[in-house]
């Protein structure tokens, strides 16, 4: 893989941080006025060391963090990813074995002290907003997907920081931020996937007071934990009746020591991601929050996350897959010229460059969404302020909302494109694309996964159809969130254009009732995504560097011209639809 800082070498995801982010907003909502620079001046409590004291020196941590990160996933990662690749996993009697060359990237990324990104500062971690994780998840996943889920999996403390006791957030996350342990999430089962809510693991109340855990979970990333580091398994398990449904299931923390795990899959992709079967016989477990709020409330914040986090690894796959293709056509010669002359094939780098450039726009404003309301809300609890209170609060209500709807609107779209984006760079690299002697082979069998797991895009429809249809009533969030960003710039003629496109496909849509709602909600979904990919292109324009204007121009109207063609599209099913049922 090509060998460089997978941050500074990236111009379009230099422009997001350089000048496209809002930062002062950004800054105020994660240090809430430099509490935590303040609290070290008061008391030198040492994991406050780093926290900043202005924008400025806010702004420069985010930046150094970015570029240590990216050095070493563009010098060091990627430069073993084909041998973590082939060497793969080695599994025996309930243990996993996992390759020296990872093991090896994964110290070196904890010596240079960027392990726990994910984790507040006060318990240990670097302390980074979730616009800047996603930046340094982008960076990672480009030289390596599935080390980027290890990285990710070690960072899975955020449902104990929010949910937890202060006793199980003391025990757990700061050992979690120092590399002691590693995380992993037991939701599926082997009968139930995407069902949760009629899941069957069950958890008993001893006299003892213990919660006993039994049953089997299927597909569970680092159950097994990393190298000698144990994992704590977020475990969903049915303390109610067998038909309580989704009502009876509470959410646990199990250590893997009290597991067993039987089995890891042998996957087409991802060949250093262990996903694991496990197996609970009376395994002790932990309640995390209140008991039957399992799925309802914790399992959905925990998902949310994660999904964002699918969205960043297969924006780093993507941009690997973009990288590639072009350095590919730049050196093969044919008929004479580097084929990137060739006009069939220039066009596919310039619609790849075009899609990457709208994937990144959403990722990073459904980043900025979870900013704006989650670090509220923790530094509420960590100042002792009342769940329900914080809640009264509408700057929360109203970011919460549109992060509910731009995390899997941004899930669906980035994994969706990506492996469009993967396919494209395997078809420039032609018949050598198709052998493992190219790294576009593991790029493109590791983004095959992203649209699948964490919810698939499918799932994902379901899960925005109902926010796009409200949010755009007259009163609807959406909308209103689309005004306010389009009252920003000088919005073109082709955007307003397709603004009415996509209140037309709604108001056609909303008249639909049945299965036939269900089919079409795809063309729905799609079309709301277009709308917004669009208008932050355009967003930013303006406010690029005069020297990255033109460039990002041009960016932008091709891609309104390929959406609008997509809504007319997606119109016209819609309405031929509704026809073909009148007339039956």
């Amino acid at each position: 893989m090509i060998s460089n800082n997978y941050f500074s070498d990236n111009e379009d995801l230099k422009d997001h941080f350089d000048s496209l982010t809002d930062w002062k907003e950004i800054v105020d909502s994660y240090e809430e006025n430099f509490a935590d620079y303040a609290l070290y001046q008061k008391t030198s409590q040492e994991e406050l060391a780093y926290a900043p004291g202005n924008y400025e020196d806010a702004i420069e941590f985010y930046r150094s963090t970015l570029e240590a990160g990216g050095d070493i996933a563009g010098k060091d990662v990627s430069q073993v990813a084909k041998q973590m690749d082939e060497v793969g996993l080695k599994y025996k009697d309930g243990k996993v074995t996992f390759p020296k060359e990872m093991i090896d990237v994964i110290n070196k990324i904890k010596s240079a002290g960027l392990l726990p990104y994910g984790i507040h500062r006060h318990y240990g971690g670097i302390g980074l907003p979730s616009v800047v994780q996603s930046m340094l998840s982008e960076s990672v996943s480009r030289a390596d997907g599935g080390l980027a889920i290890t990285l990710g999996c070690m960072n899975l403390a955020e449902t104990v920081e929010r949910f937890g006791t202060e006793e199980m957030i003391h025990e757990f996350v700061p050992k979690m931020a120092a590399g002691e342990l590693c995380g992993a999430m037991a939701l599926t089962e082997p009968n139930y996937g995407s069902d949760l809510p009629n899941l069957q693991t069950k958890a008993v109340k001893g006299e003892d007071g213990v919660w006993r855990i039994t049953g089997t979970k299927r597909f569970i990333t680092h159950a097994c934990g990393f190298d000698t580091m144990p994992s704590i398994i977020l475990t969903l398990a049915r303390t109610g009746s067998t038909t309580s449904g989704a009502r009876g299931l509470s959410f646990f923390l199990v250590h893997s020591k009290d597991i067993f795990v039987a089995s890891i899959e042998k996957k087409m992709g991802l060949h250093c991601s262990p996903t694991c079967e496990v197996v609970f016989e009376n395994s002790p477990g932990i309640l995390i929050g209140d008991e039957g709020k399992g799925l309802v409330k914790y399992s959905m914040a925990m998902m949310n996350q994660a999904r964002l986090n699918i969205a960043a690894q297969a924006m780093g796959i993507a941009t690997a897959a973009y990288f590639e293709g072009r350095k590919y056509a730049t050196e093969r010669v044919q008929f004479g010229k580097t084929i990137d002359q060739i006009p069939a094939v220039k066009k596919m780098l310039d619609r790849m460059e075009r899609e990457i450039a709208g994937m990144r726009c959403i990722l990073y404003e459904a980043s900025r969404s979870v900013d704006l309301y989650r670090w509220k809300e923790e530094r509420g609890r960590m100042n002792g302020i009342p769940e329900k209170e914080i809640r009264k609060d509408e700057t929360f209500k109203r970011w919460e909302k549109l992060a509910s709807l731009l995390t899997p609107l941004s899930k669906y779209y980035i994994t969706e494109l990506a492996n469009v984006v993967a396919s494209d760079a395997l078809q420039i690299h032609g018949g050598s694309g198709y052998t493992e002697d190219y790294d576009v082979a593991r790029i493109y069998r590791d983004v095959r996964i992203t649209n699948i797991y964490e919810g698939t895009t499918q799932l994902q429809v379901v899960a925005c159809i109902g926010s796009i249809v409200a949010g755009m009533t007259e009163t609807g969030i959406f909308r209103e969130y689309i005004k306010d960003e389009m009252s920003k710039f000088k919005v073109s003629d082709e955007l307003k254009e397709l603004w009415s496109q996509l209140e037309t496909i709604v108001s056609e849509f909303a008249e639909i009732s049945g299965t036939l709602r269900e089919e079409l909600a795809f063309e729905v979904v799609e079309s709301a995504a277009r709308l917004l990919v669009s208008l932050l292109l355009e967003r930013s324009v303006p406010r690029a560097k005069v020297e990255r204007r033109a460039a990002r121009k041009t960016i932008a109207q091709d891609y309104v011209l390929d959406s609008s063609a997509i809504l007319v599209s997606n119109l016209t099913k819609i309405k031929g639809k509704k026809k073909s049922l009148a007339t039956v």
